[in-house]
């Protein structure tokens, strides 16, 4: 781990490289020719296949479209996971190398879409889901630096709506595509336009999809804020812009609003009651808003004291509550939200070190009335936790699995640990019940036999991901596809 102030928030986010699947050299497997310096030129890369049986059918349920799925919480609705792992782990269907990135993919009508950056170029890729095979690549000229040392390449995962796929990449591009061939819709330098400071690692939250608006956290500032040192934040003020809406076929701004800055946590959109919601955890405040109309009914303020805090996990809403959680100081507050205000329910802000959960950037799951996630800053003091969501009462804590990402299928969850081990547990909130366990490592040609490498490798920090039977699941430098349900 790196000896810095703060541990990058992995933010949920993948990213893919170009090389092919597991049988492939790992060079990069498109000819794209340079981009030229204006971040808006881009190439797209078409590979020759036949066509996808499942293009142009409706989605189904068990597509993974977003981060943390169709429905933003990590769980799946499929059944018929194995649940006794063979000791070398489950099978490989195919993998594939990755540039630069820490997000996970997304699935959708057969398709695997992986959003990284190689050569200098972010880039996003176009898979078969089921075989790995690239379809199609698309690529830009990003130059971002991160300021503190950690990869360059993109934290957010690609949003897929019916025949568009859009990306934010961690410079501020914001892209929608064809999904059939990669060809470019339109596309915002948001940063620029909205005088985006760049925040500790870039953007970072994954937008979302509300009827005909894309909307983003922005978190833009004054053009007088633009000569403030890098990483003092706590001098750079905004401009009104902490969420921004975007017609989703042209790009054009719908409306603008929210006086705080970005963070790494995603949208979270909701049905509470007769209406539809929005909540955004920003940098400073919980923000929940009309996402048709962008109009705010409350501000939770919610940020740890230290300026190099940053609030990275998912808000989580059930029924009419809404919990968020960050890892710096003062943990995790649930409320309770109605049209025009909210009431707190219970707060570890009164709770001082016992504290419920800690949340740093992976989204806790709430199940059946508790609340499963990974817990603690750093990899020495994580532990893995279910709360009892109305009381934030802790159940059950299991420490030295390091910081963990959770999926949860079939009454259970997939726990993916930051070093890249897998293991099985049941959804239980009286006892920790390990069902399976597998650290994964390499085969094929090339690999020593007497010492393989890890599958995946330190950081994954993306949660695991379900569709059609195939869990996907991304270590620091690949992606790989396994077969968690067998096929009939």
């Amino acid at each position: 781990m790196r000896n810095t102030a703060f541990s990058l928030t992995g933010l949920v986010l993948l990213a893919c490289s170009a090389c092919g699947p597991s049988n492939s050299s790992g060079t990069p497997s498109d000819s794209v020719p340079s981009p030229a310096k204006d971040p808006s030129a881009d190439s797209t890369t078409p590979i020759a296949v036949p066509p996808n049986p499942d293009d142009g059918k409706p989605s189904i349920p068990s597509d993974w479209p977003t981060f943390l799925g169709p429905t933003g919480d990590s769980k799946s609705t499929e059944k018929g996971i194995l649940t006794q792992w063979p000791k070398e782990g489950l099978r490989v269907v195919w993998e594939r190398k990755l540039g630069t990135g820490y997000g996970i993919g997304s699935v959708s009508k057969g398709r695997y879409f992986q959003f990284d950056k190689f050569d200098e170029k972010a880039r996003l890729v176009c898979l078969d889901a089921r075989t790995g095979r690239e379809i199609w690549t698309y690529t830009y000229a990003s130059d971002y630096r991160d300021q503190y040392g950690y990869d360059d390449g993109p934290r957010a995962s690609p949003v897929v709506d019916g025949d568009f796929v859009y990306i934010y990449g961690v410079e501020g591009l914001l892209t929608c595509l064809k999904t059939k061939d990669g060809e470019r819709v339109w596309q915002v330098d948001v940063n620029g336009k909205f005088g985006v400071i760049q925040n500790f690692f870039g953007v970072g939250s994954t937008p979302v999809i509300e009827g005909d608006l894309l909307i983003a956290m922005v978190g833009g500032s004054p053009a007088e804020d633009k000569d403030v040192p890098p990483g003092q934040l706590d001098r750079v003020t905004n401009n009104g812009t902490a969420i921004v809406a975007f017609d989703k076929r042209t790009g054009e701004v719908k409306y603008k609003f929210g006086d705080d800055l970005a963070s790494y946590a995603s949208l979270k959109l909701a049905t509470i009651g007769d209406r539809r919601w929005c909540f955004a955890f920003c940098r400073e405040n919980l923000i929940g808003f009309d996402p048709a109309k962008g109009k705010a009914d409350f501000q939770y303020p919610w940020r740890a004291r230290s300026l190099e805090s940053v609030n990275a996990a998912m808000p989580v809403v059930w029924k009419n509550n809404v919990f968020i959680s960050e890892t710096y100081e003062i943990g995790s507050s649930l409320l309770a939200v109605k049209p025009g205000g909210h009431e707190v329910k219970w707060s570890d802000a009164e709770r001082g070190r016992d504290a419920a959960m800690k949340s740093h950037w992976a989204t806790p799951i709430y199940h059946q009335g508790y609340l499963y996630g990974s817990s603690g800053r750093h990899t020495e003091n994580a532990e893995l936790r279910c709360i009892e969501a109305a009381t934030g009462k802790v159940m059950w804590s299991v420490p030295k699995l390091t910081r963990c990402s959770l999926l949860y299928a079939d009454g259970h969850f997939i726990v993916l640990s930051e070093y890249g081990q897998l293991m099985l547990i049941k959804a239980d909130p009286q006892k920790y019940q390990l069902v399976a366990e597998v650290a994964m490592r390499e085969k094929g040609a090339g690999v020593d036999e007497d010492m393989p490498s890890l599958l995946f490798n330190y950081p994954a920090w993306a949660a695991p991901i379900l569709s059609q039977g195939l869990l996907y699941v991304r270590g620091k430098d690949r992606v790989a596809c396994l077969e968690l349900i067998k096929s009939p």
